[in-house]
């Protein structure tokens, strides 16, 4: 995932179709962290400090 960071920080796009491309990838970070979240357990949620009702607030903290 680094690399793919990496790659788009040094992205050459510009005006409409940046702005376009980058909300797509916050988008889908966002997307894949919640996936990701909805798959752990209660405890392993509770070992990271949250519950179920803060996945839901996931996209509102972007």
């Amino acid at each position: 995932m680094s690399v793919y960071e990496l790659n788009r920080s040094n992205s050459h796009f510009t005006g409409f179709f940046g702005t376009l491309v980058s909300a797509f990838a916050a988008w889908n970070d966002t997307r894949v962290t919640r996936n990701a979240l909805s798959r752990l357990s209660d405890r392993e949620l509770d070992d990271i400090g949250l519950t179920r009702g803060d996945i839901d607030m996931i996209e509102t903290r972007a």
